[in-house]
């Protein structure tokens, strides 16, 4: 799969991917940077696809996870569903002024709340613990642009990038985008790639 990738971004024109591919399916996927990209997808698996390109000197940073079968388990979904919320939730509080990484009103805030107050784990305990890093970071002549907890403003471009990696359900699931700091709030400059589980599943089906 990461070889797929990596050819699709040189065969459009790009110089090649913006960092090593990260191809995480089954227990592999609930590896933060899992690049050894070596195990064989099952029947069943989710999988993280971390791999984005750099095109005319500029990185991206895109992660999707859809499932090896081509259908969510409910499950799966039910966790999908959480994250994609999550990630909703991070997106709409990106706006000039607000503080990126954490504080009142910020995306990393508005996403680990989400995350906190919807659904359990398979012991009936708060997700929260399962989101193991921050929103994001910013993206821009380097996949990982310093990134500092200063207010956002016009220009910036921020990734919103929540996640649950849950061992014991041998799963992980990233939804990632990048999004752009525009004048009266946001604009996710990947929202080509499809990430509602409905789309999803059509695209997997064709």
């Amino acid at each position: 799969m990461a070889a797929t990738f990596i050819y699709a971004f040189r065969d459009q024109g790009c110089e090649g991917y913006a960092y090593e591919p990260i191809v995480g399916s089954g227990p592999n996927g609930a590896i933060l940077h899992y690049d050894a990209n070596s195990r064989r997808m099952e029947t069943g698996d989710l999988v993280v696809m971390d791999m984005a390109a750099e095109c005319d000197g500029y990185a991206s940073d895109i992660t999707r996870t859809i499932p090896v079968s081509g259908k969510f388990t409910p499950r799966q979904r039910e966790l999908y569903d959480i994250v994609l919320g999550a990630q909703k939730a991070g997106i709409a509080a990106v706006k000039p002024g607000v503080k990126f990484l954490d504080g009142d009103g910020s995306p990393g805030k508005a996403a680990r709340d989400y995350i906190e107050s919807h659904g359990k784990d398979l012991h009936g305990a708060p997700l929260g613990k399962y989101f193991t890093h921050g929103i994001g970071h910013h993206v821009g002549l380097d996949v990982h642009d310093p990134s500092i907890n200063d207010p956002l403003a016009p220009g910036m471009v921020v990734t919103i990038e929540p996640g649950l990696y849950i061992p014991e359900e041998k799963l992980g699931i990233r939804i990632e985008d990048i999004v752009l700091v525009t004048e009266k709030g946001s604009k996710v400059l990947s929202a080509a790639l499809p990430k509602e589980p409905e789309e999803v599943e059509k695209a997997l089906a064709r």
